[in-house]
């Protein structure tokens, strides 16, 4: 593998769909997925990708930066938080996510959950 590699946020290697409630873009760049985001008001994770994981809730690792919107997260053991724009947060598995307000949320994220939003296996 080359030691620099440049991807362009407006040509992901994927694009994954949240019924209608926004898509992952997946960018693979230096051997890493980089997801970016799109999550409409309305969407929960427990609703929207649940189905698709088949797992009680997100096993996913996130290490997030929100660009707008606002999401709230409740961890497996009650730990719960927002994340807004301007925030960096890891949010480690285990856990529920969903949009707060009328505003769509728009993050990348840095975590290497490359099978975010697909079935296993």
């Amino acid at each position: 593998m080359a030691g620099l590699e440049i991807k362009s946020l407006d040509a992901p290697d994927e694009r994954r769909t949240m019924a209608d409630k926004g898509d992952v873009l997946v960018y693979n760049v230096g051997g890493h997925a980089v997801l970016g985001g799109t999550w409409n008001p309305g969407w929960r994770w427990s609703e929207h990708v649940k189905p698709i994981a088949g797992t009680s809730s997100c096993e996913a690792t996130h290490l997030i930066h929100l660009q707008s919107g606002r999401m709230h997260v409740v961890m497996d053991d009650g730990t719960e938080g927002e994340i807004g724009p301007g925030d960096v947060a890891y949010i480690g598995p285990g856990h529920d996510a969903w949009v707060v307000g009328d505003e769509p949320c728009v993050g990348l994220d840095f975590g290497g959950s490359a099978q975010y939003g697909t079935r296993p296996g």
